[in-house]
């Protein structure tokens, strides 16, 4: 692309992020999504390193500031001035604004630790005087400490409780699960969304009946994990990114211990966090083993946010670099055992209610392609990689058409406009982007970076796969950021080192 256009469609990208930044986080859309959002708010961080680093640093400490006692990251940090802006609002959730900000219970995919480090790399100089990682490190820590606990289910790998937490909300992958959620709450349903986007572009009255309902369960459950709500999916995107970023907090680690934080690298340092070590004071060697069936909460119901962390609630994290490469090598293999189909050549979700997978082809069992990149001491298959390209350059996705969908087009519920069920999404767009530039595929880096090159005029919410027509909402900010990183990011690795240099001369 021309040196000039280039800086025009970043400067574009930055607009928008400017628009949407409140002064310690960005808003996804100043109409539809008014409050701050999980992993909306890591890929912000990624794009805003680049021209912001320190406005990139504080967008994840003041999520992260949500956090609760469990280790938890909330899905939603409401803004409760706005809610009656989206529904449901932090009176729905009742998290208790006396301990913490009012916040969703439920949670989001974990890109944040890989976030972070990204964030670091770009300016570590400036995180090196903020003490950035000594900062999020033990909150990032308890996080991954949840899901590998309270939140593990008997195949070892994390479960989501509702499909809001997988980030792919209509997903085809939680169909047949959600058909026996009755369609019936008893809160009354508003859609504020309907007012920033088509009804033919969002899920539908008798999909939301059904998101209220499990949200409802959840909800007067106390949000304890251990009490089973007629939800219980593993997600092949979900456990990914937490593999990645389970290697992201090993180099979190060894910055921390090169910075002088002690040899375990956080300890003595950062929020009061007690670095690495349990309550004894000894460094931790191992996890619990998961509980059967739906994930456990080995010490009852979760504590709401407190703005300080908490204990482990006996979960216990990694102490070294290393430990933190085996929890992702843990993961990967979990999700070879029980996520791979070979018939369909990608990922597919878990039910474990049922206890069947759920076989069909969607983005979610391709961004698995990530881990070919990973540096971890798992040996992962070869034959695996190729196996994932090719589903991914078949006709089901980017064989067929310009742009990738996030259904495949060869599936029954295969719908070009519907949110999940079809559309081009740029952060899907950005995770495979950033597996084939690691596998050094460069026709497959440029046929992706068209996403980001001739679609996002007005920074859409996500675009038809065929056409690249904008759909949802406008101005939506991790379409901005991504599209800035895509830009302005030289990085070959999925994790660089900390003195590798992101930004283009």
């Amino acid at each position: 692309m021309h040196k000039d256009l280039r800086e025009d469609a970043a400067d574009a990208a930055a607009r928008v992020l400017d628009t949407n930044w409140t002064g310690s986080y960005t808003v996804p859309a100043t109409g539809l999504y008014p409050h701050q959002w999980s992993w909306d708010s890591a890929f912000v961080a990624i794009g805003n390193r680049h021209r912001e680093a320190s406005r990139a640093r504080r967008e994840l400490v003041t999520l992260l500031e949500a956090q609760w006692t469990d280790g938890r990251v909330p899905q939603i940090v409401y803004d409760v001035g706005r809610d009656d802006d989206y529904a449901p609002g932090a009176e729905f959730w009742q998290s208790g604004p006396h301990a913490g900000p009012a916040t969703s219970g439920l949670v989001q995919p974990p890109v944040h630790a890989w976030a972070a480090w990204l964030v670091h790399c770009a300016d570590p100089v400036g995180s090196a005087q903020e003490g950035f990682l000594a900062r999020v490190y033990p909150r990032l820590t308890r996080w991954h400490a949840y899901l590998h606990g309270r939140r593990s289910g008997r195949v070892g790998l994390p479960v989501a409780k509702h499909p809001w937490e997988t980030g792919t909300d209509n997903s085809p992958l939680w169909d047949t699960a959600l058909e026996r959620v009755p369609p019936e709450a008893r809160t009354p349903i508003r859609r504020p969304d309907l007012q920033h986007a088509g009804a033919g572009e969002r899920p539908g009255s008798r999909d939301y009946r059904r998101y209220y309902r499990l949200a409802e369960n959840y909800r007067d459950a106390g949000c304890a994990d251990d009490v089973p709500i007629g939800f219980a999916m593993v997600c092949p995107l979900f456990s990914t990114v937490l593999a990645v970023s389970e290697v992201a907090l090993g180099r979190i680690v060894a910055a921390l211990a090169d910075e002088g934080h002690g040899p375990d690298g956080a300890g003595g340092a950062g929020d009061g966090a007690g670095g690495l070590r349990d309550a004894a004071g000894e460094a931790p060697g191992g996890r619990p083993a998961p509980p059967a069936g739906e994930p456990g909460s080995p010490t009852g119901k979760p504590g709401p946010p407190t703005g300080e962390p908490g204990p482990l609630d006996g979960v216990l994290a990694p102490a070294t670099e290393r430990e933190h490469r085996r929890a992702a090598d843990r993961v990967i293999a979990a999700m070879d055992e029980h996520l791979w189909d070979e018939d369909l050549g990608l990922y597919v979700a878990l039910d474990l209610t049922a206890g069947e997978r759920v076989r069909r082809a969607t983005v979610n069992g391709l961004v698995p392609l990530l881990l070919s990149g990973l540096d971890t001491s798992a040996a992962y298959d070869a034959r695996r990689t190729d196996r994932l390209l090719a589903t991914l350059t078949g006709p089901g996705f980017l064989g067929g058409g310009p742009f990738l969908p996030s259904t495949s087009r060869g599936d029954r519920a295969f719908d070009p406009a519907l949110y999940w069920r079809g559309p081009s999404w740029f952060n899907m767009s950005w995770l495979l982007l950033r597996a084939v530039r690691a596998l050094g595929r460069d026709d497959l880096d440029a046929r992706l970076r068209e996403h980001f090159t001739t679609a996002p005029q007005g920074f859409p919410e996500y675009t038809d796969p065929d056409t690249g027509a904008g759909r949802g909402t406008r101005q939506f900010s991790w379409t901005a950021a991504l599209t800035l990183d895509t830009h302005l990011s030289t990085e070959a690795e999925l994790l660089p080192h900390a003195s590798t240099q992101s930004l283009r001369p």
